[in-house]
């Protein structure tokens, strides 16, 4: 909100008009008067006390501080809640369970990088408990095709990765931007654009793809016309016998959070708990982007990520795979801040929530978002805290 305007001036030639003020006689009994130099003055232009403009100026001023304290205090208690949330010991064995996937980029795909890139990824995945590669090759058009040229090399990676680093998949990262609120892009309440996605995962899959993970964003919950698309989807795939999986938004951390998030910015961001296991339920594997979470503060966002894993795994039945997002990026704006949302506290955060919801869960990991921003560091800490490796 930009400067307010002053209030008017008063001007030289009206201060010179004005009539002196007559001196008062004070006795030895009177009282003090605590009436300031200007009062006088102050009075004859309506600003002396107990006047309606003084005291619409303190009513404003109460506003202010009592829409200051509404909205304050319920961010301070909602920090002090996660805080707590990150405190405790996560149980023994919460590690990793040889389900972990990792995004990787474009360059993949597109001729890029070549043999000895495959070496390398082979070394850096040795040890750890990646099975799954979500290699962009995308996106797709906003009326759901995806041409070919978009993948050219493909088949290249896939038998590259099948004999350098047996044991892991190779499942393609497919995506859009949304309608509604990208009017000009994928319409999936549209019978054409959702059968043109389905045409595509064919095509794609013939490649020789060892699945298909989509992220179509921003995807409001509740949106019934995602889950008509996921039934045909997950028919497909499953005639191949091939994963199904996609990206998914946060779950509310207040029941009913995107309702009003979306009534207040346009853009509801999370799903209801209800909606995400409607989405888990169709599919074969659902991976949180449990980043991007604006939160301040490391220990902030590590509480977050442990009620997120905790709210997911109520919402995810057995047999489909849920893997937590790690942030493998620096980025400092709004929405997210390098400095909260690391490595060690995102996995720290995966931990306690594994803990407190259902720590034997077998068909859990975590994914690592994205290797292209990935450092050292980043690497280390996963190793260290997730694979329990020095």
């Amino acid at each position: 909100m930009g400067p307010t305007d002053p209030g008017p001036a008063e001007s030289a030639e009206s201060a010179e008009s004005a009539e002196p003020t007559e001196p008062t006689e004070r006795t030895d009994s009177a009282e003090p008067d605590e009436s300031g130099p200007d009062d006088a003055e102050n009075t004859r232009h309506g600003r002396g006390k107990g006047t309606p403009l003084r005291r619409g100026k303190r009513r404003l001023a109460w506003a202010a501080f009592a829409v200051m304290l509404v909205v304050l205090v319920p961010l301070l208690t909602a920090g002090t809640v996660l805080r707590v949330n990150f405190t405790g010991d996560p149980a023994d064995g919460t590690y990793t369970r040889g389900r972990d996937a990792i995004w990787l980029g474009h360059a993949w795909v597109d001729g890029r990088k070549k043999d000895a890139d495959i070496t390398a990824l082979a070394r850096q995945l040795d040890g750890t408990g990646i099975r799954d590669l979500y290699v962009h090759s995308g996106p797709l058009e906003h009326d759901g095709s995806l041409p070919k040229s978009a993948y050219p090399q493909a088949r290249w990676l896939i038998d590259s990765v099948h004999r350098e680093i047996p044991g892991v998949r190779v499942q393609a990262w497919l995506g859009d931007i949304l309608a509604p609120e990208h009017p000009e892009a994928l319409h999936l309440e549209r019978a054409e654009s959702r059968a043109a996605v389905l045409r595509s995962t064919r095509e794609i899959l013939d490649t020789g793809y060892d699945g298909v993970h989509f992220d179509l964003e921003p995807l409001h919950s509740g949106d019934g016309d995602y889950l008509t698309l996921l039934d045909a989807l997950h028919e497909e795939t499953g005639s191949r016998a091939v994963p199904l999986s996609v990206a998914a938004h946060q779950i509310d951390p207040l029941p009913g959070f995107h309702s009003f998030w979306g009534a207040v910015t346009g853009h509801p961001k999370w799903w209801s708990q209800e909606f995400f296991g409607q989405v888990a339920s169709r599919v074969d594997q659902i991976a949180v982007m449990s980043y991007d979470t604006m939160q301040p503060l490391e220990g902030t966002y590590g509480g977050y990520v442990a009620q997120q894993t905790a709210l997911a795994l109520e919402a995810t039945p057995p047999g489909t795979d849920l893997l937590m997002g790690l942030p493998f990026f620096k980025e400092n704006r709004f929405g997210h801040w390098a400095h909260a949302e690391t490595v060690p506290a995102a996995v720290r955060g995966v931990r306690l929530g594994l803990s407190r919801a259902d720590a034997d869960r077998p068909d859990f990991g975590v994914a690592l978002y994205v290797d292209f921003a990935a450092t050292d560091a980043d690497w280390a800490a996963y190793r260290k805290d997730w694979v329990n490796t020095p």
